[in-house]
């Protein structure tokens, strides 16, 4: 099993916490992540048919049978449970780390803990691999983004392309499954299983060429009224099922920075998916070296830099602080994070060579916000590390 980021925040979480959450997508980890952390901890997985039925009849005698910390995977199929959760907690306020919790349908997990556990539960979100974890090493401390280049970074085995066409999410890379075949199979899943479940949706169809539809604006303005109706729903439903998508970690929307440095900005968020092998799959990219020809190949990227940074944030126990900044006159900046009083600007190109123009939207965002002596990055797709303009250029695989 390759370390996960999270494990450290798990463990001071269950220091801490009587009961700690994790969730994120279908088959990211997370149950193989907390059987490792907690190897002496019960285990019951509440997929199973007679263990859901158990703990729904009878919730105070599914708790009973546990004489020491559990892990209770995929709770959110019995909601219920958690509100008996809660008065065993508060029974017991010297317990820490009693209840680890897993599950993946966010939406109604979260709605779950809030009117349940809130305030009693750690809740913490795990994402498929970052390129970190699979090289075996620390993720870019976020304080040093912009202001140190790494130490002999050395690229992974997998050139860009191949690392995009694959994606990141375990069972590919732990079993070496053909990625298209493994992302075909969960994405049937994911249509079928979790959505039907919990949108009620009749026509699988026209869903499915809604999800498609935001493959092809991935990195884009989100415009749900065109997509709507490109896909011949509502504008209330298209809604409503992006922010299924949203909160199945499938997509991530990223929003405007809304500091004004003199100019009106844009207002709708940028739309970008978590993991580029399903964008791929979704693309319907065949294979790495067609993905470098094709038109989508810098929405491809932007997506991976977006959803690098997201783990970075999200595996260290962290809301991401990241947004895009655009003015009316087509000024942008694809990325701002934002550190502490600071905010770090950054560039996200896919060619494998820095040309100048590349400074441009950096050298104009440090102009109008009057720190032209600030941090700022360019990430691309190229494999050399070097200060160039004012600006840290990172190497695609540094993040």
């Amino acid at each position: 099993m390759l370390e996960r980021t999270l494990a450290r925040k798990l463990k001071e979480a269950a220091s801490a916490f009587p009961v700690v959450t994790v969730t994120g997508p279908r088959q990211s980890g997370k149950t193989t992540l907390v059987r490792a952390v907690f190897p002496s901890h019960q285990y019951v997985s509440l997929e199973l048919p007679d263990q859901r039925e158990f703990a729904a009849e009878d919730p105070r005698g599914f708790l009973s049978q546990f004489d020491r910390p559990v892990i209770l995977d995929e709770v959110q199929r019995t909601p219920d449970l958690l509100s008996y959760i809660q008065v065993l907690v508060d029974e017991h306020r010297d317990w820490a780390g009693r209840f680890i919790l897993t599950g993946s349908q966010n939406f109604q997990l979260l709605q779950g803990l809030s009117q349940s556990l809130a305030g009693r539960c750690a809740v913490l979100h795990l994402l498929p691999f970052s390129l970190a974890e699979l090289a075996g090493r620390e993720p870019l401390p976020l304080d040093a983004l912009g202001t140190a280049l790494p130490r002999d970074p050395k690229p992974p085995e997998a050139g860009l392309m191949e690392t995009l066409f694959a994606g990141f999410y375990p069972r590919i890379h732990e079993r070496k499954i053909p990625p298209r075949d493994w992302l075909a199979a969960y994405y049937q899943t994911y249509i079928e299983r979790d959505v039907r479940s919990v949108l009620n949706v009749g026509d699988l169809e026209t869903f499915g060429r809604f999800v498609r539809l935001c493959a092809g604006r991935a990195g884009q303005l989100l415009n749900l009224s065109g997509l709507a109706s490109d896909c011949g729903v509502s504008h209330v439903t298209a809604k409503r099922w992006l922010s299924v998508l949203e909160a199945s970690f499938i997509v991530t929307l990223l929003r405007p920075h809304h500091q004004n440095f003199g100019k009106r900005l844009v207002k709708s968020p940028k739309l970008y998916f978590l993991d580029t092998g399903l964008l791929c799959y979704l693309l319907q990219v065949h294979e790495p070296r067609e993905l470098f020809h094709r038109a989508e190949r810098g929405a491809v990227f932007e997506s991976f830099v977006v959803s690098e940074l997201c783990k970075n944030f999200l595996h260290r126990g962290e809301p991401p602080r990241l947004h895009f900044w655009r003015d009316a006159a087509g000024h942008e900046v694809d990325l701002v994070i934002q550190r502490a009083a600071e905010l770090v600007p950054i560039e996200i190109k896919s060619a494998q060579t820095v040309a100048p123009d590349f400074f441009d939207n950096l050298a104009y965002w440090r102009r109008v916000s009057g720190n032209e002596s600030g941090p700022s990055i360019l990430v691309y797709g190229g494999d050399q590390a070097q200060r160039r303009s004012g600006t840290l250029v990172y190497p695609w695989y540094i993040l």
